[in-house]
């Protein structure tokens, strides 16, 4: 119980570094809070007009998603890495450092799928990338491909992995409500589109 919880701690701690909002600041772009959703993912970092800002964010914040999976499954292999995951991803929501206002965690659940199950991030990558290029809609995409994550990773055998990605999955969703709105109203913006 204890080295779940020590794991849950160093995958927040990592999860929390808000990377979108660092990279926007020493730039000197405009304060990523008060443009587009507010949020700190490169979702929001590319409405800056700074792709490569935008690209960087995205993977630091995939980066320490794995980062802190890997950690804790160099010191503590075993179901630790799964509370280290668990840790990370909500710590991205959830950064005690900006208030508990993160991003939406697409990148993050991804980077932690990668380094504890490396077959179903690959999986959830081809979904994203099918349904991207046939609706044009990152949100839809990113819905899609952590829906059917857990269940690449119980056809995979591993049920605690699909148990843990499911619940993560469903905040996913929870912080994507308003895109889920857009999606039904027809009103989502496109990919290429603000």
């Amino acid at each position: 119980m204890f080295q779940d919880l020590f794991a849950f701690l160093i995958g927040y701690v990592c999860g929390a570094i808000p990377f979108g909002l660092i990279l926007t600041r020493l730039a000197g772009t405009t304060n990523l809070r008060a443009i587009g959703s507010g949020n700190i993912g490169a979702t929001n970092v590319l409405r800056t007009g700074r792709k490569d800002l935008a690209a960087l964010t995205l993977l630091l914040d995939l980066l320490k998603g794995t980062a802190a999976v890997l950690i804790v499954a160099h010191f503590m292999p075993g179901p630790a890495e799964l509370f280290a995951a668990l840790g990370a991803f909500l710590g991205h929501l959830f950064p005690v450092w900006i208030g508990f206002k993160g991003g939406k965690g697409v990148a993050t659940f991804l980077g932690c799928l990668l380094a504890a199950a490396w077959p179903a991030g690959l999986a959830f990558a081809i979904v994203w990338l099918v349904v991207a290029f046939l609706t044009r809609y990152s949100s839809a995409a990113a819905l899609t491909a952590s829906a059917l994550t857990p269940a690449v990773l119980l056809v995979m055998g591993q049920n605690a992995a699909a148990l843990m990605f499911g619940l993560m999955a469903i905040f996913l969703w929870a912080k994507h409500r308003p895109n889920i709105s857009r999606l039904l109203a027809g009103t989502e913006s496109r990919i290429g589109k603000t």
